[in-house]
């Protein structure tokens, strides 16, 4: 097995060309956005783009398990308004749609949010409704439910919630859960040193199932502890610190996912994949 990991590239003049910018960095996964991410539609993805996106990844050694597109931010699968759920489940299978079209197995995305206007367990639910719909409509891509902050109202900051929306969800081999370490540990999960890191983990096991566990994003954070405040910091410049990551680096759970920078400064992010692969037993 190894430690697929990347950061989230820029898609900037085609996803084509996101394969690269990840090679660029030493990176061996990576993320991006298909599609405009503060935008509801976008014009489809050409022939030509699609074909070049594959031929990149088979030339740079990228398989379909190795690359965590991010969906839009303005979706919210448990909207509380038939409108905007509406648009949301639209949106989200146009995401679906595009990552099945560039062969890629996962899609990486935040649940969803009650907005103070339905119960939390009906918000929960209509998520995994929504996932559903969208599973029916396509073939081989694996939803991925970000774990968040717990920012407002956002949903899925608490492991018992990811648990339940995939408990709603029909086909399990289909779903899966991307934990991120800022969000979690601003959540409440703490990570600030390798028995911490034992005891979220096993929890995570317990409550939700490492089989779910199918990507990471890695980030320290700038916000304390059960601030359920999301703010990103670089690796081992918040208040996580670096045993969270040697941790993740030397657990084979997180083996033959992507682990996915998010940090804050890109001109580093080469620096901060060397020093995840100086944490692997094997270096």
């Amino acid at each position: 097995m190894t430690y697929f990991v990347g950061a989230h590239v820029s898609a900037s003049g085609g996803v084509d060309l996101a394969p690269q910018r990840a090679k660029d960095i030493g990176a061996n996964a990576f993320a991006l956005f298909t599609k405009n991410q503060r935008q509801w539609k976008a014009k489809p993805l050409e022939p030509k783009v699609i074909a070049n996106f594959k031929k990149e990844c088979f030339k740079l050694g990228f398989k379909g398990n190795q690359i965590l597109p991010h969906d839009s931010y303005l979706i919210n699968l448990g909207h509380p308004e038939e409108e905007g759920l509406t648009k949301s489940r639209e949106a989200f299978l146009d995401e679906m749609q595009r990552c099945e079209q560039l062969g890629i197995e996962l899609l990486n995305f935040h649940p969803g949010s009650h907005l103070n206007k339905i119960n939390i367990s009906d918000c929960l639910a209509r998520i995994g409704e929504s996932i559903n719909i969208a599973l029916d409509q396509t073939k081989n891509v694996v939803a991925v439910i970000e774990n968040t902050a717990g920012q407002g109202t956002n949903l899925g900051f608490e492991f018992e919630q990811l648990a339940e929306i995939i408990h709603h969800v029909e086909d399990k081999s289909r779903v899966g859960v991307c934990i991120d370490t800022c969000h979690a540990f601003v959540a409440g999960y703490d990570l600030r040193t390798f028995e911490a890191c034992e005891k979220t983990f096993t929890a995570f096991d317990e409550i939700v199932g490492n089989q779910y566990l199918r990507a990471m994003h890695l980030n320290d954070a700038k916000t304390d502890f059960e601030s359920r405040v999301d703010r990103h910091a670089s690796l081992g410049q918040g208040t996580i610190g670096l045993g969270a990551f040697e941790y993740i680096m030397q657990h084979p759970q997180f083996e033959g996912i992507p682990l996915i920078l998010e940090t804050t400064n890109p001109d580093i992010w080469d620096q901060e994949i060397g020093l995840l692969r100086s944490f692997t037993q094997e270096a």
